[in-house]
């Protein structure tokens, strides 16, 4: 099944819900990044949630996640947009650890709970909205429940979750969000709260084959859900060899000069998708001509 997301309603109008299979979103990431197991987990949850956030912007809209919680992963970054678009990429992604004592990917551990966790939207604005709160669990899927609540303002409940393979692939990956309206009546969020209770972890779901409707279903109960839209998700990355070119012209001729002299040669690599550029001598005097 290719992965995509859905947005909905509950409740007639008094739920706001996303749900997402990511599974082939967060299995290209660990194939590009060589994610091990605990990695890979902190990294698909953060995409996951950065998918989901993304589309609920508009437009040419983007947004950028930063989570630093002191942990042996390091930093995990994540860009997204309105179009189902999400890139990631973790500081060592050779990150594992023994299962927890829930015998499930000790995430916390490789995260850490000393830090903070950073969302920027590009809002097509002079200025950026940028919010952060604290990190509350390290598990991720509280962590930006915590955001969401706190500093967007908005009642949430965010779910995700990874599962791994044997042999490092990724066996099932997804999310999902729930936001409570303006008038949301008790009723509603009882009834609401009793189902995240008992709901299954939402990697299981997924890896039974249930889809982000059937999900959004198990959440919120049948005949409460209305389907707004669904949109493809993917893992892609804007960069490119006229960027990587862009941003040599930008270091000047001088410096350009010096990567020929002592060099002869240049490779740039993109931290999001370990995309590689190669740049020859004659590429490279091209360029420094252009930086004249």
């Amino acid at each position: 099944m290719k992965d995509y997301l859905v947005k909905a309603l509950g409740y007639n109008g008094q739920v706001r819900a996303y749900a997402a299979s990511t599974t082939e979103t967060v299995g290209e990431a660990q194939r590009r990044h060589y994610t091990w197991p605990t990695a890979s987990a902190a990294l698909g949850r953060a995409m996951t949630a950065g998918v989901m956030m993304g589309a609920m912007l508009k437009g040419e809209d983007t947004l950028t996640i930063k989570i630093e919680g002191g942990g042996p992963i390091g930093t995990i970054l994540v860009d997204s947009n309105a179009k189902g678009e999400v890139r990631g990429f973790v500081t060592n992604p050779q990150t594992h650890f023994d299962l927890n004592e829930h015998g499930k990917l000790d995430v916390r551990r490789a995260v850490g709970t000393e830090g903070m966790l950073t969302v920027v939207k590009d809002i097509g604005l002079r200025d950026y909205f940028t919010g952060q709160t604290p990190i509350v669990s390290g598990e991720l899927g509280d962590d930006f429940t915590y955001y969401l609540v706190t500093s967007e303002q908005v009642p949430s409940s965010v779910g995700v979750g990874v599962l791994v393979n044997p042999d490092n692939t990724i066996l099932a990956a997804g999310g999902f969000i729930l936001q409570l309206m303006p008038g949301a009546e008790e009723e509603t969020i009882s009834a609401i709260e009793e189902r995240l209770k008992t709901i299954r972890p939402i990697s299981a779901l997924i890896k039974d084959g249930l889809t982000p409707e059937n999900i959004l279903e198990e959440l919120l109960g049948k005949g409460n859900v209305q389907i707004l839209e669904k949109m493809p998700v993917g893992f892609v990355c804007q960069c490119s060899k006229e960027r990587f070119e862009n941003a040599l012209i930008s270091l000047g001729k001088d410096e350009i000069r010096n990567i020929i002299e002592e060099d002869g040669q240049a490779e740039a690599n993109c931290h999001f998708c370990n995309a590689k550029y190669h740049f020859t001598k004659e590429e490279l005097e091209q360029l420094e001509k252009d930086a004249q």
